[in-house]
């Protein structure tokens, strides 16, 4: 695994930066099997990243949106129209304003009571455009990742049931100190990523970011660990504030 850690100014400088991975990572892969599948995340920089590559018009007509596969990493318990919605930001930020089909978005059913099915259904979801054999997980050219400041990514949250769902491509995840379920992509599947790109802003996130990329591996205490491609790149954009306490990282 190549592992690359870069410290910027701020979150637009993140934005930016995830732009141009973003536009390299998207030629590599339909170069390499036409076409270029993308694992969305939620947050307020990835908003501004989605944004950036609809509305710059430089970035918007290098990216070849006929191509692209929009996929989430996760997914609150929520419908598509709900503010918290991750779907409902992207769509907001970037799917409405480009040149994609509804075929070429496929969204975490959040409105379903059941938690369980909406994690089964997208699961199969996958299975099928991956065509997937089973024991096989997904293989996203990019996936995108934030970490929260406590060391969660995705929605696998410190101490839950996710982290240990063995053999799942999608797991519903039951996040007690937020009552509430979350749809979320297993950590097994994310890191069979072709490249994997954290964003994380903010100086409340110093301390777990120090402890995530510096300290001993305790993914039960932190699991934005146990996302590491086993076979790709791995790059954490973090900004001056969050990236206050590391020893490592090349400064731009």
């Amino acid at each position: 695994m190549e592992r690359e850690i870069r410290i910027l100014a701020d979150g637009a400088a993140i934005a930016k930066r995830a732009a141009q991975e973003f536009v390299q990572a998207a030629a590599a892969a339909v170069h390499d099997h036409g076409a270029f599948n993308v694992a969305l995340a939620g947050g307020s920089t990835p908003k501004a990243l989605y944004s950036l590559l609809a509305t710059d018009p430089s970035l918007r007509s290098q990216v070849p949106w006929e191509k692209l596969h929009l996929f989430f990493g996760d997914e609150r318990h929520v419908g598509p129209g709900d503010p918290d919605s991750n779907f409902r930001m992207a769509t907001e930020a970037m799917i409405s304003k480009v040149p994609l089909t509804k075929d070429q978005v496929v969204r975490i059913k959040g409105e379903y009571p059941d938690t369980e099915e909406a994690a089964r259904e997208y699961e199969q979801a996958l299975q099928s455009y991956f065509k997937l054999k089973p024991g096989e997980y997904p293989r996203f050219d990019l996936l995108f990742a934030g970490m929260g400041n406590e060391g969660h990514t995705l929605s696998l949250f410190p101490g839950t049931k996710a982290l240990h769902a063995d053999g799942r491509i999608v797991a519903r995840n039951w996040i007690g100190k937020l009552y509430t379920d979350r749809i979320t992509l297993t950590a097994p599947a994310a890191s069979n990523a072709a490249r994997i790109l954290f964003m994380v802003t903010g100086a409340d996130k110093a301390c777990a970011l120090k402890a995530v990329l510096e300290g001993p591996f305790e993914p039960e205490q932190l699991p934005a660990q146990l996302l590491q491609p086993k076979n790709g790149k791995l790059l954490w954009l973090v900004d001056a504030a969050a990236g206050g306490m590391l020893a490592k990282g090349t400064r731009d």
